[in-house]
């Protein structure tokens, strides 16, 4: 009896696992075929814009690294010890050449000045009468050279007080923009301390230096243009002005200046800038805009669209470029492409190799070598 339960328990447990062996074998399979096909299964066409990569004709550029400097720029200081009487200026305002800053008390110097004023007065009155005497014969020419001699004394010590009150008044040498005030009233102050920076910021200058095998590519009047972290929107212009003679033995590099109108007082000394000098030279080169570029650590990638072998559509092959000089919304392409062809310039995060693609240039994105947005 025990034996016949067992078999039949034997069977049961070899039934259960043919069942769910079965259903296992079923999902699996299931599973399988599922994926082979999405595998296989076509993906809808990618809607991209494209451009053709064409030969243009650019004027070559010297790339530099300049810092702005003014044409004129100081730290106005005193010229005298003194405490600080009156100030005649708020931070930040423009001034005008001879225009007064600041002034030192000069009470003592003042009422010095006072009384050499009235020793000229008497030596005046002195010589005039010892001329008038003379004229008669009454005095000697000692007593006149003596009065003479004593009226050019008072005059010199009245010039030297003059100066020495007008060096308690602080002026502006030039006329330009005020930096932040340094004093402060009732502040005593020590001579060469500073008051305030004065900076004249149109024109202003742009300094930078360019390696030694381009010095003969460089002459004055050259046009250079420059673009500021500052305002990278904006690109000034301008032309150079000067050309150091000496090249730096250590770098190897020597220093040019050019001169830009500054209207708007937007650039200010010590900005740093990117310069590009227009030198009298051209070449060919091969570009497209630089929205066509898959950028990538292992290198730079195009997909290159070409007709598909039915004819009704166009498929995107992914093809590696070596690329050069960008200006404005193009790039140089140096290796890679051909001129003519056709290349995917946005959507290509949509794109994968020998994926089709539909063509929708309605809104291509900007492509030109000097772009003016609209907000500039």
């Amino acid at each position: 009896m025990s034996q016949l339960l067992n078999k039949r328990m034997l069977l049961m447990l070899f039934g259960c696992l043919l069942l769910f062996g079965g259903i296992f074998a079923f999902k699996y399979f299931g599973r399988v075929m599922m994926n082979r096909a999405f595998d296989t299964m076509p993906l809808p066409p990618a809607t991209v814009t494209s451009a053709v990569a064409e030969v243009q004709t650019w004027q070559e550029s010297l790339i530099a690294v300049g810092t702005m400097r003014a044409v004129n720029g100081v730290e106005i200081t005193t010229e005298a010890q003194g405490v600080v009487s009156a100030i005649h200026f708020k931070s930040g305002q423009t001034v005008d050449r001879g225009q007064l800053l600041a002034e030192l008390a000069a009470g003592p110097e003042k009422a010095q000045l006072q009384v050499l004023q009235a020793e000229l007065r008497l030596a005046r009155r002195n010589h005039d009468r010892i001329k008038a005497l003379h004229a008669r014969g009454v005095t000697t020419e000692a007593d006149l050279d003596n009065t003479r001699s004593a009226l050019e004394q008072v005059l010199a010590s009245l010039e030297v007080q003059r100066a020495t009150v007008d060096r308690r008044r602080i002026s502006a040498p030039f006329s330009g923009v005020l930096g932040i005030r340094r004093i402060d009233l009732g502040q005593n102050v020590s001579p060469g301390e500073a008051v305030v920076s004065l900076q004249q910021l149109d024109p202003i200058y742009v300094d930078f230096s360019l390696p030694e095998r381009h010095f003969a590519s460089v002459a004055l009047d050259l046009p250079v243009t420059l673009v500021t972290d500052a305002f990278p929107d904006n690109k000034y212009s301008g032309r150079i002005t000067a050309i150091d003679p000496r090249v730096d033995s250590a770098s190897r590099n020597f220093l040019a200046q050019a001169t830009l109108k500054n209207p708007k007082k937007e650039l200010g000394p010590g900005m740093y800038a990117d310069v590009a000098v227009q030198i009298d030279a051209h070449r060919k080169v091969l570009v497209i805009p630089r929205t066509a570029l898959l950028f990538a650590p292992y290198g730079n990638a195009v997909f290159v669209l070409q007709k598909g072998e039915e004819g009704d559509g166009f498929i995107a092959s992914k093809r590696f470029v070596k690329t050069g000089e960008e200006r404005g919304d193009l790039v140089e392409i140096l290796q890679g492409l051909r001129a003519g062809e056709v290349v995917a310039s946005s959507g290509l995060l949509k794109l994968r190799n020998e994926g089709a693609v539909i063509i929708n240039n309605e809104n291509q994105p900007p492509a030109s070598a000097d772009p003016h947005p609209e907000n500039n």
